[in-house]
């Protein structure tokens, strides 16, 4: 079964979603313009060149990984607010719920934060990574019913069934906790740069195999992921508060600067439950004056 492909110019979001909802995974070409992709190759590419490889076999021995995107490509924001991945992950995250609280049975939603940003470049020789469900990093569950992660693996540079391109079990997101993936389920993300492998949190993946003998295969991953799970990657000490300032509000909030909901992540300000997004505020004069 191979991934579906959509054209980013011209599919609809309920396409997206449609797709989503039986494959768990899709592949949306020209996800980036031209521009976009140039400038993420200008300000990734060099970053990540330079770093090491070889931490452990889940995460790649002669893989490098480069971490708190959002300091370093401006780019992210396009990527997280892109018209064919945030929408689709309220879809599948922001599901609503209803909760009695006294005589009133009240309907609530959770809001989206980045869960992870990171780029990911392997390297020759680099063995398959085993296949896992990345929302497994909070310990979500097929019980629950319901998705907490919708994230976005977008090629920097061509993925191939040779270099390494993302495998992924389609439909695996239907299964329960106790199947397990088998190698020969797996297909492998085949797409040109600036295209976009869009899949479901509790979609069976992995990073593949590659067996070229010169060639780095360069993804770019951010996760969009319920307001109520932890975040993979601690963005409050990898980003500065300063560095979260200079970027619009909406992005802010998808950072963690925000209260979900009614009575998650406020801080106390003169005894009333607060939204932590106005300790930004100062911060955004600061750097509207060059201060």
């Amino acid at each position: 079964m191979a991934l579906q492909r959509l054209d980013g110019t011209t599919a609809s979001i309920e396409q997206v979603i449609a797709v989503l909802d039986r494959d768990g995974g899709v592949i949306i070409e020209k996800f980036l313009t031209s521009a976009q992709l140039a400038g993420m190759r200008d300000d990734l590419l060099p970053l990540i060149e330079r770093q090491s490889t070889g931490r452990d076999a889940f995460f790649g021995q002669n893989t490098r990984r480069l971490s708190a995107l959002f300091a370093k490509t401006r780019y992210s924001a396009d990527v997280v607010t892109h018209p064919l991945y945030l929408p689709a992950a309220r879809h599948f995250v922001c599901v609503p719920q209803h909760r009695w609280s006294g005589d009133s049975y009240m309907e609530v939603t959770c809001d989206l934060q980045v869960g992870v940003s990171q780029a990911i470049q392997i390297g020759p020789g680099e063995g398959g990574q085993a296949l896992h469900r990345d929302d497994g990093a909070f310990f979500w569950s097929r019980n629950f019913g319901r998705e907490a992660r919708l994230q976005v693996m977008i090629a920097l540079t061509d993925f191939t069934a040779e270099n390494g391109g993302t495998m992924v079990v389609p439909g695996s997101h239907h299964w329960d906790d106790e199947r397990k993936p088998l190698a020969e389920e797996a297909i492998p993300t085949e797409m040109n740069a600036g295209s976009a492998l869009l899949f479901l949190g509790g979609v069976y993946h992995g990073g593949g195999t590659n067996r070229t003998e010169s060639e780095w295969r360069t993804g770019v991953t951010f996760a969009l992921d319920a307001s109520f799970v932890r975040q993979e990657e601690n963005h409050y000490l990898a980003l500065t508060p300063e560095l979260v300032a200079s970027y619009p509000e909406e992005i802010q909030r998808l950072l963690g600067w925000s209260m979900s909901g009614r009575a998650l992540g406020w801080i106390e300000v003169d005894g009333v439950l607060a939204d932590p997004n106005f300790l930004l505020r100062p911060l955004e004069v600061s750097a509207a004056v060059g201060g």
